[in-house]
């Protein structure tokens, strides 16, 4: 039975088994490739294009992946995004080099090292009211510039009816957005000592991701068959809040914003939230969660994935599961084999499981070990399985 990459992903995400798992990468960050092992791969593959990075934004680091690269790594997914408000751009481009990257909420990256960027820009880490929070210059989520393409890109492929559309605005969603504006540390206490601070601040951003999140579907229209969205909520042995607090503050907003997203759309909502978030998988599948991302299998029990299959595997759908933390930069194209077979063999009988790196591919990782992953997908994920 052969299938068209859509066709492979759409029998997946409804729990069927289709002609081989499929495979998701370079369809958005979470699921990308930093520039250095990117420019590796093409050097390895003889593949001459140009360095393009998502979004356009050198500080993110992440590329955007040229079709023959994406061939050959035999991605069933192709992504659709948004991109930051043209005066974002115009601004950052003038700016004094190696001067930090302010987005259009007014938080920002700076540089730590040359190349290198991380989140250092926090325009309210001072902010303790709720009339600070009202009295900010919030982005304007009506920019036309944000979604514009998104209409003719997302069409081209819907005809073209080759590949599955996974397609994500670029919203760091309530939590993590917090934090970028506030900074992790600072956010986390205000949770616990300011909790009315702190969901006011989760609900005023919440409401300016479902503005742009209505324009960004209502431009997709029909032409989408996943939507991506997620807010990181484990660390590699818990989670950053504790089940009670998520439950009383964070899942009825996630609730509010997925039921926003499925009221506009018939795509299935890929959740992407790092580390051991085990405990909260039943909230995730009560709120209509249908794909759960990256599965990082070195994180608590989000590496038994004997039990996630058996207790969820029929509730939502597993993307991830093979390991950047280790595997992926120090194992050996065999050891990558390997781990590539044991996963498939674990979360893909009965369909319901999609092949992916734990989140971003990042710059320790080989070109060698990403060829590795891929093409144990091409050996061991035909159905049926162990045949």
């Amino acid at each position: 039975m052969s299938m068209t990459q859509r066709e492979r992903v759409l029998a997946t995400i409804n729990h069927q088994e289709p002609d081989r798992v499929p495979i998701v990468i370079g369809a958005s960050n979470a699921t990308g490739i930093k520039m250095k092992p990117y420019q590796g791969l093409k050097k390895l593959l003889g593949v001459d294009s140009d360095d393009e990075y998502i979004y356009d934004w050198p500080e993110l680091g992440t590329a955007r992946i040229d079709e023959q690269t994406m061939l050959r790594l035999h991605s069933d997914v192709r992504g659709v995004l948004d991109r930051h408000p043209t005066s974002t751009y115009v601004r950052n481009r003038k700016r004094e080099t190696h001067s930090p990257f302010i987005d259009s909420w007014g938080s920002g990256q700076k540089e730590i090292s040359p190349g290198e960027w991380y989140p250092g820009i926090h325009p309210l880490a001072e902010a303790q009211t709720i009339d600070e929070i009202e009295n900010y210059p919030w982005p304007d989520m009506d920019d036309p510039s944000r979604v514009t393409h998104v209409k003719a890109q997302a069409k081209r492929l819907a005809n073209e009816n080759q590949f599955a559309i996974m397609a994500t605005p670029w919203l760091l969603f309530p939590l993590e957005r917090a934090f970028a504006m506030q900074g992790m540390d600072k956010f986390l206490k205000n949770l616990a000592k300011s909790p009315d601070f702190a969901q006011a601040l989760l609900h005023k951003i919440a409401d300016l991701c479902k503005t742009l999140m209505g324009h960004f579907l209502a431009e997709l229209g029909d032409s989408v068959d996943i939507i991506k969205i997620g807010d990181d909520l484990g660390t590699q042995s818990s989670l950053m809040i504790s089940p009670t607090m998520y439950r009383k503050i964070l899942k009825p907003i996630h609730a509010d914003y997925i039921q926003f997203i499925k009221e506009r759309t018939k795509a299935k909502v890929f959740f992407h939230t790092d580390g051991d978030v085990f405990p909260l998988i039943d909230d995730f599948i009560e709120i209509g969660v249908d794909i759960l991302n990256p599965i990082q299998t070195s994180a608590g029990k989000m590496a038994n994935l004997e039990e996630l299959k058996l207790r969820f595997g029929k509730k939502i759908v597993f993307c991830g599961g093979i390991d950047t933390h280790q595997l992926l930069p120090h194992g050996s194209p065999k050891e990558i084999r390997e781990e590539v077979r044991r996963v498939i063999n674990i979360l893909a009988p009965g369909g319901g499981y999609m092949v992916a790196a734990v989140h971003t591919i990042m710059d320790d990782v080989p070109p060698d070990n990403i060829l590795a992953m891929v093409d144990a997908v091409e050996e061991f994920g035909y159905y049926p399985l162990n045949s």
